[in-house]
């Protein structure tokens, strides 16, 4: 039955990483959609997800007769048909012409200036040093209301920086993160959105600076960020090498149920948990944020795309937790928001039961470890590329989030949690 996965899951591989990644990344592929309709169709695609390194699932959600989206090289593609075949499963091909090397000096990624020191997130998306020296800009600019804080470094040495906005003590607060995947070029775009409403506008956002403090990490993983722009544009992980591979999923990394359900023990897969919980330096600078401040944080929300979804826990399991409902009241505000202002619709529920079961996520140890009373996951859009929506609609989708990130920031004020 899954003899297509078997073999190549034990195909050999060049012991030459970085040729190997290369060449990959070189290989003409074809973006599929395959739609389950069965529960057996279901756990077939989970199990091609889990095991099988040769293919990247883009998406794949937990119901039936809902499209999967999986990333095909040429190499793979007449087994990947024949066993989709031996299934009986529909499938079509999305996109005939798909190619995973960025270039290094991609022209849509020029920098538009609205300042000597002010770039253009909403037309390109930015590099790690430009969204650096953004954020450095603002710290020195709006100095009374702006912290800018080195709060860790990743693997190859980068560093990882925090934005705090609001001076008060005794406020509530907000954490932010973004680009933990890497290839999520969207996320970082949206928390560089979210400072720049906050601060550069903040005269019309004076409802979210009140008594609210907002920590925001625009970028947990900006090793893998910087490889998804100069080399392999479909990167996910993090950089650091394991065996025969490099990179660990870092929203697999965190030690709440870690290495169990949606999770893979093996190096060269996406969804590889890592050797032990917080192998990663870039996960354990989150953990440090949560638990530095899990007295005053009420709000912890993890930017991810693509799909449109406001998740919450858990994601290890398909049951919810206790206090599950002030999640789903915080988030069906802003989706209802986004609807209204935008007419989009974003799906809203437990993230194993919208999406799958994913154990070891940053929003399941926020809440369960961190005790922080709200987590939620918010999926961004995508478009016909995927993971890396035509830079003509980056602002669209980063306005339509930052709408439902304020009315989930100001329904979590009224509540009172």
């Amino acid at each position: 039955m899954f003899q297509f996965a078997f073999l190549l899951f034990h195909a050999a591989i060049s012991a030459d990483m970085a040729n190997s990644i290369r060449a990959t990344c070189n290989r003409a592929m074809k973006l599929y959609g395959v739609v389950p309709k069965s529960e057996g169709q279901m756990q077939y695609l989970r199990f091609l997800s889990a095991y099988n390194e040769s293919l990247d699932f883009w998406l794949l959600t937990a119901v039936i007769n809902e499209e999967a989206h999986v990333l095909v090289s040429a190499d793979d593609e007449n087994d990947f048909q024949k066993d989709l075949f031996s299934q009986r499963m529909e499938f079509y091909v999305k996109n005939p012409n798909i190619g995973g090397c960025a270039e290094g000096g991609r022209t849509e990624r020029k920098a538009q200036y609205r300042s000597k020191e002010s770039l253009d997130f909403t037309r390109s998306y930015l590099s790690y040093s430009d969204i650096n020296r953004y954020i450095d800009y603002l710290g020195r600019k709006y100095a009374d209301m702006v912290t800018v804080t080195n709060v860790g470094k990743s693997y190859e040495g980068r560093t990882l920086k925090t934005v705090t906005i609001g001076q008060s003590q005794q406020s509530k607060t907000i954490l932010i993160d973004a680009g933990i995947h890497a290839r999520e070029w969207i996320a970082p775009a949206t928390a560089l959105y979210v400072i720049n409403r906050l601060v550069q506008h903040a005269n019309e956002n004076r409802d979210l600076l009140s008594n609210l403090t907002w920590i925001i990490l625009p970028l947990v993983n900006p090793d893998g960020y910087e490889y998804s722009f100069k080399s392999n544009k479909f990167w996910r992980k993090t950089r650091q090498p394991y065996g025969r591979c490099i990179g660990t999923d870092g929203n697999r990394n965190f030690n709440f149920h870690w290495g169990e359900k949606g999770a893979s023990k093996y190096e060269c897969v996406n969804t590889f948990a890592g050797p032990r919980p917080f192998s990663e330096p870039e996960t354990q600078t989150v953990r440090d944020l949560l638990l530095a401040k899990n007295d005053t944080i009420k709000f912890y929300l993890s930017l991810h795309s693509y799909g449109r979804m406001l998740l919450y826990p858990w994601g290890y399991k398909k049951d919810l937790p206790r206090k599950w409902r002030n999640m789903d009241v915080v988030a069906r505000a802003g989706a209802s928001a986004m609807k209204r202002s935008h007419r989009v619709d974003y799906r809203v529920g437990g993230a194993a039961k919208v999406l799958y079961e994913a154990a070891g996520a940053s929003d399941d140890y926020a809440i369960a470890v961190a005790k922080i009373p709200i987590a939620i996951t918010m999926e961004l859009p995508g478009d016909e590329r995927g993971f890396h929506p035509v830079e003509s609609k980056i602002s669209i989708f980063i306005q339509e989030a930052f709408t439902g990130i304020r009315t989930m920031a100001l329904k979590m004020m009224e509540i009172q949690v």
